[in-house]
Protein backbone atom coordinates (compact mmCIF):
# COMPACT_ATOMS: atom_id res chain seq x y z
CA UNK A 1 0.00 0.00 0.00
CA UNK A 2 1.25 3.36 -1.10
CA UNK A 3 2.38 5.84 2.40
CA UNK A 4 -0.05 8.90 2.24
CA UNK A 5 1.55 11.97 3.68
CA UNK A 6 -0.37 15.05 4.45
CA UNK A 7 2.46 17.74 4.66
CA UNK A 8 1.31 21.33 6.31
CA UNK A 9 4.61 22.91 5.88
CA UNK A 10 6.95 23.76 3.33
CA UNK A 11 9.42 21.11 4.02
CA UNK A 12 12.96 21.70 2.97
CA UNK A 13 15.28 19.52 0.61
CA UNK A 14 16.20 16.59 0.90
CA UNK A 15 13.05 16.22 3.22
CA UNK A 16 10.13 16.86 0.38
CA UNK A 17 11.91 14.63 -2.55
CA UNK A 18 12.20 11.89 0.52
CA UNK A 19 8.51 12.13 1.09
CA UNK A 20 7.83 12.20 -2.76
CA UNK A 21 9.79 8.89 -3.43
CA UNK A 22 8.32 7.07 -0.74
CA UNK A 23 4.43 8.05 -1.68
CA UNK A 24 1.93 10.24 -2.43
CA UNK A 25 2.24 13.73 -0.90
CA UNK A 26 -0.61 16.32 -0.48
CA UNK A 27 0.93 19.74 0.33
CA UNK A 28 -1.16 22.34 2.50
CA UNK A 29 -2.18 24.35 -0.50
CA UNK A 30 -4.11 21.54 -1.63
CA UNK A 31 -6.22 21.24 0.98
CA UNK A 32 -7.42 24.89 1.44
CA UNK A 33 -10.29 25.17 3.76
CA UNK A 34 -10.23 22.18 5.27
CA UNK A 35 -9.36 22.55 8.94
CA UNK A 36 -6.57 19.65 10.55
CA UNK A 37 -8.81 17.75 12.63
CA UNK A 38 -10.89 17.37 9.53
CA UNK A 39 -7.92 16.46 7.56
CA UNK A 40 -6.97 13.97 10.16
CA UNK A 41 -9.91 12.33 10.84
CA UNK A 42 -10.40 11.61 7.18
CA UNK A 43 -8.55 8.25 6.83
CA UNK A 44 -6.98 9.89 4.07
CA UNK A 45 -3.09 9.79 5.31
CA UNK A 46 -0.55 7.55 7.38
CA UNK A 47 1.19 10.95 8.99
CA UNK A 48 0.97 14.52 9.01
CA UNK A 49 4.29 16.80 8.32
CA UNK A 50 3.68 19.18 10.63
CA UNK A 51 5.69 21.94 13.00
CA UNK A 52 4.73 23.96 15.83
CA UNK A 53 1.73 26.18 14.70
CA UNK A 54 0.07 23.05 13.93
CA UNK A 55 -1.57 21.81 17.33
CA UNK A 56 -3.08 18.19 18.17
CA UNK A 57 -5.19 18.46 21.56
CA UNK A 58 -6.46 15.20 23.03
CA UNK A 59 -9.91 15.96 21.43
CA UNK A 60 -8.31 15.75 18.01
CA UNK A 61 -6.09 12.55 18.33
CA UNK A 62 -9.24 11.13 19.70
CA UNK A 63 -10.78 11.07 16.89
CA UNK A 64 -8.07 11.00 13.99
CA UNK A 65 -7.02 8.42 11.80
CA UNK A 66 -3.43 8.53 11.49
CA UNK A 67 -0.37 6.33 11.97
CA UNK A 68 1.92 9.38 12.79
CA UNK A 69 2.98 12.94 13.22
CA UNK A 70 6.04 14.00 11.98
CA UNK A 71 7.04 17.37 13.69
CA UNK A 72 9.79 19.48 11.45
CA UNK A 73 11.04 21.01 14.89
CA UNK A 74 12.74 19.62 18.41
CA UNK A 75 10.00 21.17 20.10
CA UNK A 76 6.85 18.66 20.31
CA UNK A 77 4.35 21.23 22.88
CA UNK A 78 1.77 21.41 20.06
CA UNK A 79 1.21 17.79 20.43
CA UNK A 80 -0.24 15.98 23.29
CA UNK A 81 1.74 13.45 23.81
CA UNK A 82 -0.09 11.17 26.09
CA UNK A 83 -3.02 11.52 23.89
CA UNK A 84 -1.52 10.66 21.03
CA UNK A 85 0.11 7.61 23.02
CA UNK A 86 -3.55 6.99 24.00
CA UNK A 87 -4.77 6.68 20.58
CA UNK A 88 -1.61 4.48 18.91
CA UNK A 89 -0.22 7.79 17.09
CA UNK A 90 3.23 7.53 16.72
CA UNK A 91 5.02 11.15 16.99
CA UNK A 92 8.67 11.90 16.24
CA UNK A 93 10.62 15.31 16.24
CA UNK A 94 14.50 16.76 15.23
CA UNK A 95 16.85 16.28 18.38
CA UNK A 96 20.26 16.59 17.77
CA UNK A 97 20.70 18.53 14.11
CA UNK A 98 19.70 21.85 15.71
CA UNK A 99 21.93 21.92 18.76
CA UNK A 100 25.05 24.07 17.51
CA UNK A 101 22.97 26.43 15.50
CA UNK A 102 20.39 26.95 18.42
CA UNK A 103 23.65 27.15 20.81
CA UNK A 104 25.28 29.73 18.44
CA UNK A 105 21.86 31.85 18.67
CA UNK A 106 21.96 32.14 22.63
CA UNK A 107 25.56 33.34 21.95
CA UNK A 108 24.90 35.70 19.52
CA UNK A 109 21.78 37.23 21.73
CA UNK A 110 24.40 37.47 24.97
CA UNK A 111 26.94 39.18 22.70
CA UNK A 112 24.19 41.54 21.43
CA UNK A 113 22.52 42.66 24.26
CA UNK A 114 25.74 42.39 27.11
CA UNK A 115 27.83 44.52 24.01
CA UNK A 116 24.29 47.07 23.11
CA UNK A 117 24.91 45.90 19.60
CA UNK A 118 20.86 46.89 18.79
CA UNK A 119 20.97 49.95 20.22
CA UNK A 120 24.58 50.88 18.25
CA UNK A 121 23.20 49.57 14.84
CA UNK A 122 19.91 51.99 15.45
CA UNK A 123 22.15 54.46 16.21
CA UNK A 124 24.49 54.15 12.84
CA UNK A 125 21.33 53.63 10.53
CA UNK A 126 19.39 56.46 12.12
CA UNK A 127 22.41 58.70 11.25
CA UNK A 128 23.07 59.64 15.16
CA UNK A 129 26.60 58.80 15.51
CA UNK A 130 28.30 61.96 15.87
CA UNK A 131 31.85 59.96 16.92
CA UNK A 132 33.34 58.35 19.46
CA UNK A 133 33.16 58.92 22.81
CA UNK A 134 34.06 57.22 26.32
CA UNK A 135 31.01 56.72 27.47
CA UNK A 136 29.43 55.76 24.44
CA UNK A 137 26.68 52.72 25.05
CA UNK A 138 29.27 51.57 27.40
CA UNK A 139 28.42 47.40 27.95
CA UNK A 140 28.52 44.70 29.73
CA UNK A 141 32.07 42.59 29.90
CA UNK A 142 31.33 38.33 29.17
CA UNK A 143 34.73 37.54 29.97
CA UNK A 144 34.33 36.89 34.42
CA UNK A 145 30.99 36.89 33.87
CA UNK A 146 28.77 34.07 35.65
CA UNK A 147 26.38 32.44 33.06
CA UNK A 148 23.60 30.49 34.55
CA UNK A 149 22.11 28.01 32.47
CA UNK A 150 18.34 27.01 33.11
CA UNK A 151 18.25 23.61 31.59
CA UNK A 152 21.30 21.52 30.82
CA UNK A 153 20.60 19.36 27.23
CA UNK A 154 22.22 19.24 24.42
CA UNK A 155 22.07 23.09 23.25
CA UNK A 156 22.71 24.26 27.03
CA UNK A 157 25.76 22.11 27.05
CA UNK A 158 26.76 23.50 23.79
CA UNK A 159 26.21 26.67 25.10
CA UNK A 160 28.14 25.88 28.03
CA UNK A 161 31.34 24.84 25.61
CA UNK A 162 30.98 28.27 23.50
CA UNK A 163 30.75 30.68 26.78
CA UNK A 164 33.58 28.72 28.34
CA UNK A 165 35.75 29.77 25.48
CA UNK A 166 34.80 33.46 25.71
CA UNK A 167 36.13 33.58 29.68
CA UNK A 168 32.70 32.84 31.21
CA UNK A 169 32.35 31.06 34.90
CA UNK A 170 29.16 28.78 33.80
CA UNK A 171 26.55 27.60 36.59
CA UNK A 172 23.29 25.50 35.61
CA UNK A 173 20.34 23.75 37.09
CA UNK A 174 19.51 21.03 34.72
CA UNK A 175 15.57 20.67 35.75
CA UNK A 176 14.06 23.70 37.23
CA UNK A 177 12.42 24.22 39.15
CA UNK A 178 13.15 20.77 40.62
CA UNK A 179 16.98 19.73 41.61
CA UNK A 180 18.64 16.69 39.67
CA UNK A 181 22.16 15.73 40.81
CA UNK A 182 24.07 15.54 37.42
CA UNK A 183 27.34 13.29 38.42
CA UNK A 184 30.69 14.00 36.09
CA UNK A 185 30.40 11.23 34.21
CA UNK A 186 26.80 12.49 32.88
CA UNK A 187 29.02 15.67 32.37
CA UNK A 188 31.76 13.78 30.47
CA UNK A 189 33.99 16.79 29.17
CA UNK A 190 32.52 19.61 30.72
CA UNK A 191 33.76 18.06 34.55
CA UNK A 192 35.25 20.08 36.79
CA UNK A 193 34.48 23.01 34.27
CA UNK A 194 30.76 23.79 34.99
CA UNK A 195 29.41 23.59 38.75
CA UNK A 196 25.79 22.35 39.47
CA UNK A 197 23.44 24.85 41.83
CA UNK A 198 19.73 24.79 42.69
CA UNK A 199 17.18 26.67 40.63
CA UNK A 200 17.08 29.61 43.54
CA UNK A 201 20.98 29.93 43.23
CA UNK A 202 21.43 29.99 39.82
CA UNK A 203 18.21 32.85 39.56
CA UNK A 204 20.45 34.98 42.24
CA UNK A 205 24.12 34.25 40.87
CA UNK A 206 23.71 34.97 36.96
CA UNK A 207 25.48 37.82 35.30
CA UNK A 208 23.34 36.36 32.32
CA UNK A 209 20.44 33.69 33.03
CA UNK A 210 20.18 31.61 29.66
CA UNK A 211 16.96 29.24 29.06
CA UNK A 212 17.29 25.56 27.66
CA UNK A 213 14.41 24.07 29.45
CA UNK A 214 11.35 22.02 27.58
CA UNK A 215 8.11 23.74 27.92
CA UNK A 216 5.91 21.49 30.81
CA UNK A 217 3.39 22.10 33.49
CA UNK A 218 6.32 22.92 35.54
CA UNK A 219 8.18 25.11 33.31
CA UNK A 220 5.58 27.61 31.93
CA UNK A 221 6.49 30.94 33.51
CA UNK A 222 9.34 29.59 35.31
CA UNK A 223 10.74 33.13 35.02
CA UNK A 224 8.28 35.03 36.60
CA UNK A 225 7.78 38.26 38.19
CA UNK A 226 9.24 36.97 41.86
CA UNK A 227 12.04 35.37 39.90
CA UNK A 228 12.90 38.50 37.94
CA UNK A 229 12.72 40.40 40.95
CA UNK A 230 15.41 37.88 42.88
CA UNK A 231 17.88 38.39 39.97
CA UNK A 232 20.83 40.88 40.03
CA UNK A 233 19.76 44.19 38.83
CA UNK A 234 22.07 44.57 36.16
CA UNK A 235 21.71 40.68 34.77
CA UNK A 236 20.36 39.76 31.40
CA UNK A 237 17.91 37.11 30.22
CA UNK A 238 18.17 35.06 27.25
CA UNK A 239 15.44 32.96 26.11
CA UNK A 240 15.99 30.37 23.40
CA UNK A 241 13.93 27.80 24.75
CA UNK A 242 10.38 28.53 24.34
CA UNK A 243 8.26 31.30 24.95
CA UNK A 244 5.82 30.54 27.41
CA UNK A 245 8.89 29.44 30.14
CA UNK A 246 8.91 33.72 30.34
CA UNK A 247 6.06 35.90 31.86
CA UNK A 248 6.79 38.30 29.09
CA UNK A 249 4.52 41.15 30.76
CA UNK A 250 6.56 40.52 34.00
CA UNK A 251 9.45 41.09 32.00
CA UNK A 252 8.48 44.43 29.98
CA UNK A 253 7.51 45.68 33.91
CA UNK A 254 10.71 44.79 34.82
CA UNK A 255 13.22 46.16 32.05
CA UNK A 256 10.89 49.59 32.53
CA UNK A 257 11.78 49.68 35.92
CA UNK A 258 15.71 49.41 35.16
CA UNK A 259 16.05 46.23 37.31
CA UNK A 260 17.75 44.40 34.30
CA UNK A 261 20.47 45.41 32.23
CA UNK A 262 18.73 43.68 29.17
CA UNK A 263 17.33 40.64 27.58
CA UNK A 264 17.73 38.82 24.61
CA UNK A 265 14.75 36.15 22.82
CA UNK A 266 14.32 34.55 19.41
CA UNK A 267 10.89 32.71 20.64
CA UNK A 268 7.73 34.64 22.24
CA UNK A 269 5.11 33.91 24.79
CA UNK A 270 1.91 34.50 22.02
CA UNK A 271 4.44 33.76 19.50
CA UNK A 272 4.49 35.44 16.90
CA UNK A 273 2.97 38.50 18.77
CA UNK A 274 5.16 39.75 21.48
CA UNK A 275 4.27 41.35 25.04
CA UNK A 276 2.87 44.84 24.45
CA UNK A 277 6.34 47.67 24.55
CA UNK A 278 8.64 44.38 24.54
CA UNK A 279 10.10 45.67 21.12
CA UNK A 280 10.07 49.12 21.70
CA UNK A 281 12.68 48.79 24.99
CA UNK A 282 15.90 49.65 23.12
CA UNK A 283 17.77 47.27 25.59
CA UNK A 284 16.01 44.50 24.10
CA UNK A 285 17.03 41.88 21.25
CA UNK A 286 14.81 40.72 19.23
CA UNK A 287 14.59 37.93 16.49
CA UNK A 288 12.09 36.00 14.71
CA UNK A 289 12.71 32.41 15.93
CA UNK A 290 16.03 31.83 14.17
CA UNK A 291 17.32 29.13 16.41
CA UNK A 292 17.86 26.35 13.80
CA UNK A 293 17.89 28.84 10.26
CA UNK A 294 21.26 27.79 8.66
CA UNK A 295 20.79 26.15 5.48
CA UNK A 296 23.07 22.69 7.08
CA UNK A 297 20.34 22.27 10.22
CA UNK A 298 17.17 22.75 8.44
CA UNK A 299 18.19 20.30 5.62
CA UNK A 300 19.59 18.06 8.39
CA UNK A 301 16.05 18.76 10.18
CA UNK A 302 13.66 18.19 7.07
CA UNK A 303 15.79 14.79 6.34
CA UNK A 304 15.08 13.61 9.70
CA UNK A 305 11.79 14.79 9.19
CA UNK A 306 11.06 12.57 6.57
CA UNK A 307 12.71 9.52 7.85
CA UNK A 308 10.22 10.09 11.01
CA UNK A 309 7.08 9.78 9.10
CA UNK A 310 8.13 7.50 6.23
CA UNK A 311 8.80 4.80 9.14
CA UNK A 312 5.76 5.71 10.80
CA UNK A 313 3.86 5.16 7.19
CA UNK A 314 5.96 1.34 6.93
CA UNK A 315 5.37 0.32 10.37
CA UNK A 316 9.63 0.58 10.33
CA UNK A 317 11.33 1.99 14.02
CA UNK A 318 10.91 5.82 14.17
CA UNK A 319 14.43 7.55 14.21
CA UNK A 320 13.45 10.01 16.76
CA UNK A 321 10.46 8.86 18.72
CA UNK A 322 8.95 10.88 21.40
CA UNK A 323 7.13 9.31 24.47
CA UNK A 324 5.12 10.82 27.23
Amino acid sequence: MTARFLQMIDLPEPGASMLAEAGHVTRADEVVGRDLAELTCSGDYDVVVCALDQRFDAELLSEAKLAGIANYAVGYNNIDIAAAERAGILVGNTPDVLTDATADIALLLILGVTRRAVEGEAMMREGRFTGWRSDLLVGKDVAGATLGLAGFGRIGRAVAERALAFGMEVIFAPRPPDHREVSDEELGALAGRVRQVRWEELVERSDVLSLHVPLTDATHHLVDADVLARMKDDAVLINTARGPVVDESALVTALREGRLFGAGFDVYEHEPAMAPGLAELPNVMVLPHLGSATRDTRAAMAELTARNAIAMATGAPVPARVTA
